[in-house]
């Protein structure tokens, strides 16, 4: 039986998770580098919650430049067994309006200047991401949302762009060719790290505008947006705070297997295995390494 600790990702305009008691901000060291900043324990309605802020208090690490690695090593470091992330994102279906909440289920990954797995040359690994997120989670997190009233959609698939520029218009049209729910900048190589590293992962999309597709684009005030940003911040911690006591609940193992998603997935063979990737490797893979 495992008693879960909760880790929440908090996007723009989170940069803290209130009613969290005996909380203290503490910087976690990995051998990936520094994550985005000092992470904050607590409990909250008596679970451990450990929080970070995907870009650092005052937003100051663009989405190319997070140091992702560090930031899921830090989290799994800290304990934590379940990680909930929540990004804002832009919207490409007129049924998504600004305000909406997107319980995503799929991600296509448009990234291509991070670095986007634990392994690599010495220790080769391959995980399973065709359901890259825990179905688990996702229908605590879409059950305590629509509960609190809020405007939830269970499912949608979640683009990833480089950024740090927006679409054009020609991408953004494309993008919705393809059936995609949202846009964002910051959920890969997130959700495969937190594959690789065995941690039950779902995401929470807030939708803060529609992207440049819409008609109404272009009459939009950043204003505008940052009010929605901030009363998406508001009601993410609401939904926080309903969801970890059913999360919290003691459990067997994961039914999705995202805590076991390395069984098979290591190929490199032991004797051929790089030792100081091995040693980096210990906390996000050591159950398999050492096995």
């Amino acid at each position: 039986m495992t008693q879960p600790v909760l880790g929440i990702i908090g996007g723009s305009g989170l940069y803290d998770i209130d009613g969290l008691e005996a909380k203290t901000w503490r910087r976690v060291e990995t051998p990936w580098g520094a994550p985005s900043d000092e992470l904050l324990f607590g409990r909250l309605a008596g679970i451990q919650c450990v929080f970070l802020p995907r870009h650092g208090r005052g937003h100051p690490t663009s989405p190319t430049h997070l140091n992702y690695r560090a930031n899921i090593d830090a989290l799994k470091r800290s304990g934590v067994t379940d990680v909930i992330s929540l990004s804002a994102v832009g919207s490409l279906k007129e049924t998504l309006p600004p305000g909406h909440f997107v319980v995503v289920d799929q991600f296509i990954d448009r990234s291509f200047a991070r670095e986007k797995s634990f392994f690599g040359e010495g220790i080769v690994a391959h995980v399973s991401m065709a359901h890259p997120v825990c179905t688990r989670l996702g229908d605590v997190l879409f059950e305590s949302a629509a509960a609190l009233g809020l405007p939830v959609t269970r499912g949608g698939t979640y683009l990833v762009m480089e950024g740090p520029q927006f679409s054009t218009k020609a991408e953004s049209e494309l993008y919705r060719s393809w059936g995609c729910s949202v846009i964002g900048m910051t959920n890969m190589p997130e959700a495969k790290l937190a594959r690789e590293a065995e941690l039950c992962y779902a995401t929470v999309a807030m939708v803060t505008d529609f992207d440049c597709w819409h008609p109404d684009h272009d009459h939009v005030t950043v204003e505008a947006v940052v009010r929605v940003l901030l009363a998406n911040a508001d009601n993410a911690r609401t939904l926080v705070k309903a969801a970890v006591p059913k999360l919290g609940q003691t459990r067997n193992l994961c039914p999705c297997g995202c805590d076991r998603a390395l069984d098979h997935a290591i190929i490199t063979a032991a004797d051929r295995r790089d030792a100081a990737l091995a040693a980096k490797l210990d906390v996000v893979a050591g159950r398999v390494l050492r096995g």
